[in-house]
């Protein structure tokens, strides 16, 4: 068992938590999510699905409703469901919560982000390293550890608007202010965009490269899982050659 504050006096569970809202993502990605976490995490796991629309995600799968926000009518859409992850009490779940977004693409064993010490992780800005924010793709916490973050969020829902872009932003700001914010190792979450697509002319004849000791592959932007494999879906100065390797460990 791992070492990351459990005994058998305190047992807190691993806990793999994603969110489906929408129809942008099928029940597919859940279940593939689900597939790519069995093979890389060799720890006990419970995987549950936030979502509004249940139908088609495996068993395994434990589902429940995204719980409200409570934003007013019209409020731009902005990612800040995910903020919802961070309620007191979260269906009486308990431990320590890994969030991964549904279109990642997990290519390694997994272990270390349940091991890594620290109490809220979550991968440093790639573009900007020189700003706070984080890319909330994949962070982990101990479920009721941060009991202030969404009522902070909707007393001060209009300033934050207009200060944030966007939910991890605002939550990066949170979390630091507390001074509990922390990075996860630069190796093992990259993006698709930035760190394995070859830059043109390169990208017309040699396909994406395999990042040297990346564990999760994040999916931003243009390009989702299904361009990698089958190649196309970026803009002209990406292109997008099929990624053998992609299609081998996103299933």
């Amino acid at each position: 068992m791992a070492d990351i504050q459990q005994d058998s006096a305190t047992h807190e569970d691993n806990i793999i938590l994603c969110m489906k809202w929408g129809t942008k993502y099928g029940a597919e990605y859940v279940n593939r999510l689900y597939n790519m976490v069995k093979r890389h995490l060799t720890l006990p796991f419970k995987m549950v699905c936030l979502t509004d629309r249940t139908e088609g995600i495996d068993p395994n799968v434990q589902c429940f409703p995204i719980p409200p926000l409570d934003l007013p009518a019209g409020a731009p859409e902005r990612g800040w469901n995910k903020l919802s992850t961070f309620e007191p009490d979260l269906y009486g779940l308990k431990g320590n919560a890994l969030f991964l977004d549904l279109d990642v693409v997990i290519i390694d064993n997994i272990d270390c982000f349940f091991q890594e010490k620290g109490e809220f992780l979550i991968i440093h800005d790639w573009k900007r390293p020189w700003r706070i924010t984080g890319n909330s793709s994949v962070y982990r916490f101990k479920l009721g550890a941060f009991p202030e973050i969404l009522p902070y969020f909707r007393e001060h829902f209009d300033e934050i608007r207009q200060k944030f872009r966007n939910e991890q932003a605002y939550l990066s700001w949170f979390v630091h202010k507390e001074g509990k914010l922390s990075y996860w190792n630069d190796a093992w979450c990259k993006s698709y965009k930035y760190h394995c697509l070859q830059k043109i002319p390169l990208a017309y004849f040699k396909p994406p490269v395999k990042p040297k000791d990346a564990k999760i592959i994040v999916f931003h932007g243009e390009i989702n899982p299904p361009d990698a494999v089958n190649g196309g879906g970026g803009k002209w100065y990406r292109y997008v050659l099929p990624s053998d390797w992609i299609k081998d460990a996103w299933q």
